[in-house]
């Protein structure tokens, strides 16, 4: 049984979530929050997680092959983001920022 690639899903998911993350360092720096908290220190992390993972899936995507390599490293970057992004929105609902 052949594993179906989970490229295109990586691809959308990762620009979507890189929005949401960009938002919520735009927010923070628009209520002067970001200086009170390093909840922004960790969503730039997540940003830049989810900016890698979508350069790399959408490598994978061009390759002739669809290159399974790029496309797990699409994923374990995606997977670090989504957890940069979970703990920064901890750190502000733990902090009252919100």
């Amino acid at each position: 049984m052949t594993e179906t690639p989970k490229t295109h899903h990586i691809l959308g998911s990762a620009s979507n979530l890189l929005g949401i993350t960009l938002l919520i360092i735009a927010g923070l720096h628009i209520s002067n929050h970001a200086a009170r908290t390093i909840a922004d220190e960790v969503a730039w992390v997540g940003a830049v997680c989810f900016t890698l993972s979508c350069t790399l899936s959408y490598a994978s995507l061009r390759s002739p092959n669809e290159s399974p390599r790029a496309e797990r490293w699409a994923d374990t970057v995606f997977m670090l983001g989504l957890t940069a992004l979970v703990v920064s929105v901890l750190i502000l609902a733990l902090s009252g920022a919100m």
